[in-house]
C-alpha cells in the first residue's frame, strides 16, 4: 500500500468519525443528544432543541407488562386481524407475474407461480368453516367499503360473525345476510349508524331478510347495541350536503330541544335527523331543498315536511329560561 492510499483511507475514516461525533452532539451548543421515543424526537440534553422529529417508532405496536405477556405476544410479520378468515396469518401470493424488481417472469415461472397459487388457495381454505368465512368476510369487507366505514367497524363486523358461526347460528340462513346484519351491528355499536335502507343498497338480500336476521343475531348473541341516536346522523347529511359548521350545530340543537319535549319517541332516527338538517339550513339562511336532503338522507321528502314542523314546534313550546 503506497503512502497516498494511507492518507485516502485515513482522511475517510477521520471524515466517518467526525460524521458520528456530529450526529451524536447538538448543533447548536455541542451537547448531547438523548432520543424521546414517546413523542418520537431527539432532543438536545442541555439547551433542549429538538433536532429531529416525527421519527419512525421501530418498536412493536402491543405493550407488554411483563416477560410472559411479552413472550406471548412477541411475533414476527404483520399483526394479526380478524378481518380475514386466517387472521392473516396465511402466505399471499400477488398476482402479477413479476419478481421482487418489477421485471417480468419467463412462461416457466409463470407456469410455476400459477400452481403454486392454486395450491396456496386450497390449503388456504381446507374444509367448509373456513370457506364459509371466507366468503362472509369478503362481503363485509365489500359492504363496509361501500359504505365508507372505519376499519374498526369491519374489524367487529368480523367478530360478530365468526361468534354467529362458532354458536351454530347460520343454518337455515344465508351467508349473505348474516353477513349483511354484523355489519349493520358493528355500525350501530360503534356509533356511526347506516339507516337499514343504505344498508339494503350495498347488500345482495332484501331489506326484511336482514332485518329478521339482525334482530335474532343479537338477540342470540346477547349484543348490547343502542337505539340509533339521530344526532349521529347530523355530521354525514351535513357534510354531503356542504352546509357549515354553524347549521350542523343548530340541526343539533334541534334534535336536542326534541328530546327533551319527547318528540323524538316512536320516529325513525334517520328522519329526524333529515329534518333536523333540513330545518337548520333554511334558520342559517343556507341553500339547500327537500329534494337534496331526501336524496342524501334516502328518506322521502313527506317524512322531512312532518318531522321539520314537529322540530320546529318543540323548539317554540320550550320555556324560556
Amino acid at each position: 500500500m503506497n503512502e497516498q492510499t494511507r492518507t485516502r483511507k485515513r482522511t475517510g475514516e477521520e471524515e466517518t468519525e467526525s460524521t458520528e461525533s456530529e450526529a451524536t452532539a447538538c448543533p447548536e451548543c455541542s451537547g448531547s443528544l438523548v432520543i424521546d421515543d414517546e413523542h418520537g424526537e431527539t432532543v438536545c440534553e442541555d439547551c433542549g432543541l429538538v433536532v429531529e422529529s416525527d421519527e419512525i417508532d421501530r418498536g412493536p405496536e402491543w405493550r407488554a407488562f411483563d416477560s410472559s405477556e411479552k413472550d406471548q405476544k412477541s411475533r414476527v410479520g404483520a399483526p394479526t386481524t380478524n378481518m380475514m378468515h386466517d387472521k392473516g396469518l396465511s402466505t399471499n401470493i400477488d398476482w402479477r407475474d413479476k419478481d421482487a424488481y418489477g421485471n417480468s417472469l419467463s412462461g416457466k415461472q409463470r407456469q410455476k407461480m400459477q400452481r403454486l397459487r392454486k395450491w396456496n388457495e386450497r390449503f388456504r381454505t381446507r374444509d367448509s368453516k373456513e370457506r364459509n368465512l371466507k366468503q362472509a368476510l369478503g362481503e363485509i369487507d365489500r359492504m363496509a367499503s361501500a359504505l365508507g366505514l372505519p376499519e374498526n367497524v369491519r374489524e367487529t363486523a368480523s367478530v360478530i360473525y365468526r361468534r354467529a358461526l362458532d354458536e351454530d347460528l347460520l343454518p337455515g340462513r344465508s351467508i349473505e345476510g348474516v353477513s349483511t346484519a354484523s355489519v349493520y351491528a358493528a355500525a350501530r355499536q360503534a356509533g356511526v349508524p347506516r339507516s337499514l335502507d343504505e344498508i339494503t343498497e350495498v347488500s345482495r338480500v332484501e331489506k326484511s331478510e336482514i332485518a329478521r336476521t339482525y334482530r335474532y343475531v343479537v338477540r342470540e348473541l346477547g349484543l348490547e347495541v343502542k337505539p340509533a341516536d339521530p344526532e349521529s346522523y347530523v355530521p354525514r347529511f351535513a357534510s354531503s350536503l356542504e352546509l357549515s359548521d354553524e347549521a350542523e350545530h343548530r340541526a343539533r340543537q334541534l334534535l336536542q330541544n326534541a328530546k327533551e319535549q319527547g318528540v323524538h319517541s316512536g320516529k325513525s332516527p334517520v328522519g329526524l335527523a333529515a329534518a333536523a338538517v333540513y330545518a337548520a339550513a333554511l334558520l342559517t339562511n343556507e341553500k339547500t331543498t327537500q329534494a337534496a336532503v331526501s336524496e342524501v338522507a334516502d328518506i322521502s321528502e313527506v317524512t322531512i315536511r312532518n318531522r321539520y314542523h314537529e322540530l320546529l314546534e318543540a323548539e317554540q313550546d320550550l320555556p324560556v329560561a
